[in-house]
């Protein structure tokens, strides 16, 4: 029989297709600045550390450099413009919602651990309907630190009342491999989200190419 974990989520990229919003407010952003719009798709990637770091990298991407009052008031533009339209073209990964059924159907308690701002990570999951499959939304503001630091993961899965000694970490990039590494749980990761590095080359415990292949691999850890 399945021992139950606590599996703690990244959100954007793992949980959510959040590019086309994300990059949506960026283009606007960028477009304020008289600068022209990325595109989505080699965008993506630039998606992973926040809204300040995906602010540098499409500034970076056009060859522009501002002042450090400037990031910030772009960041809080961003961030005004991204809350309003934060489920406008956002949903949840193929068959998502199925796995988290299945994993609490066999007693696994769910958590979310992001480095999203944990007030847009609960808008969004509210808009999308999945915010009370979680014990515990947390974000890179809820505790002071963001992952890869090892105390988000820890204090998150303590929130979510959980034990860090029974915890898989669900990712798709480096900062989620980092965490867990560093928080010392195993760690699986999704090939469909946000990364520069390919996750198979962070060499997560296990890979998964669709939802619908979670469960089976979350039993292995039991």
């Amino acid at each position: 029989m399945t021992s139950p974990r606590t599996v703690v989520f990244d959100l954007d990229g793992t949980l959510v297709e959040t590019a086309p919003d994300l990059i949506d407010a960026l283009n606007v952003i960028l477009a304020r600045e008289n600068l022209p719009p990325v595109p989505l798709q080699s965008a993506r990637n630039m998606i992973g550390g926040g809204v300040r770091k995906l602010l540098e990298r499409g500034l970076e991407a056009e060859g522009r450099e501002v002042t450090p009052a400037e990031l910030v008031r772009m960041t809080d533009d961003f961030i005004a413009y991204y809350a309003e339209h934060i489920a406008d073209a956002s949903r949840p990964f193929d068959g998502l919602e199925a796995a988290l059924d299945d994993l609490a159907a066999t007693g696994h308690r769910l958590a979310v651990c992001t480095n999203k701002l944990e007030w847009l990570s609960k808008r969004l999951l509210d808009r999308l309907n999945l915010s009370p499959r979680f014990a515990a939304i947390c974000g890179a503001d809820t505790f002071g630190v963001a992952k890869p630091d090892p105390a988000i993961l820890r204090q998150t899965v303590a929130r979510a009342g959980g034990d860090i000694s029974a915890t898989i970490m669900v990712g798709d990039a480096g900062p989620d491999v980092g965490v867990a590494r560093r928080a010392g749980v195993p760690v699986i990761g999704v090939s469909f989200g946000y990364t520069e590095v390919p996750i198979a080359d962070l060499k997560p415990d296990r890979l998964i190419h669709h939802y619908r292949e979670l469960k089976a691999v979350v039993a292995e850890f039991s």
